[in-house]
């Protein structure tokens, strides 16, 4: 699947599914749901390697991680889902050149076809334009975007008519930038519906109503593997306490069987 297809798909009015992975295990569970695209987050920074934050998460951490997500697919390459990466903190906020050799670098060492960074200050919208010029598919990320988080923090945002304008302008600009699609996270459900039916690119929501072209969930809240969900993204499973449950009737089992000791005869 390639970038284009997701345009494709708002113009039929096919829904876009979009689930995270982080490692091979995740990569083939998520490609077996047939969803659309795999996102390799940097989600994956709280996710697998315990951080609070998306921060820490470095470059080259990315790449290993979408290295290890495209050993994951088992299907012609030509039938696996989209794979698009995040670019991480630092990575692109520090001019256009270091964007370029970092979203170059994922796309060239790994199999992610395009990349996703946030926000759209104007600094931001150079670097989307420079990237869309070398040829490099980039996904815009507005409203809670993780890595304003000591900005914005984690709460619902564009609440008032103020900054509800604002980001309508941040949405037309980002695709006047050459974004091929916009994930709106954690904003009102109306505004979000309003900014779906203004672009012609497709709109991705998380937390962000039912109105928008499609809609993307880390994959660990979504099956109960976290010990905590966001309010938008309730688990349909509760994988950890299933796990912890039938690991502790193992542990338990194993204890409790009599264990024969065993006799040496002195020499």
């Amino acid at each position: 699947m390639l970038p284009a297809d997701l345009i494709r798909f708002k113009q039929t009015g096919k829904q876009i599914t979009i689930l995270t992975a982080w490692d091979s295990l995740s990569a083939a569970i998520v490609e077996a749901s047939q969803a659309d695209v795999v996102l390799v987050g940097d989600s994956l920074g709280m996710v697998v390697l315990g951080h609070t934050t998306t921060l820490p998460v470095t470059l080259d951490q990315m790449l290993h991680h979408t290295q290890a997500v495209g050993r994951g697919f088992s299907r012609p390459i030509n039938e696996q889902p989209l794979v698009i990466c995040d670019l991480p903190f630092l990575s692109y906020q520090c001019g256009e050149d270091k964007a370029v050799a970092a979203a170059g670098t994922l796309l060239k060492n790994s199999c992610a076809a395009a990349v996703k960074l946030e926000g759209a200050e104007p600094e931001i919208i150079s670097v989307i334009e420079r990237l869309v010029r070398m040829g490099i598919p980039v996904m815009g990320h507005l409203g809670l975007t993780p890595q304003a988080v000591h900005h914005l923090g984690y709460k619902r945002q564009a609440e008032d008519s103020t900054s509800q304008e604002k980001i309508k302008q941040q949405a037309q600009d980002l695709q006047a930038a050459g974004c091929f699609s916009l994930v709106l996270e954690h904003i009102p459900g109306e505004l979000a519906s309003q900014i779906t039916n203004q672009l012609k690119i497709p709109v991705i929501g998380i937390g962000a109503g039912k109105g928008c072209d499609g809609q993307v969930r880390v994959t660990a809240d979504l099956v109960g593997l976290t010990e905590k969900q966001p309010p938008f993204s309730k688990p349909l499973i509760q994988v950890r306490q299933l796990c912890v449950e039938a690991l502790q009737s193992w542990v338990k089992t194993q204890q409790q069987q009599e264990v024969t000791p065993t006799n040496e005869s002195s020499q």
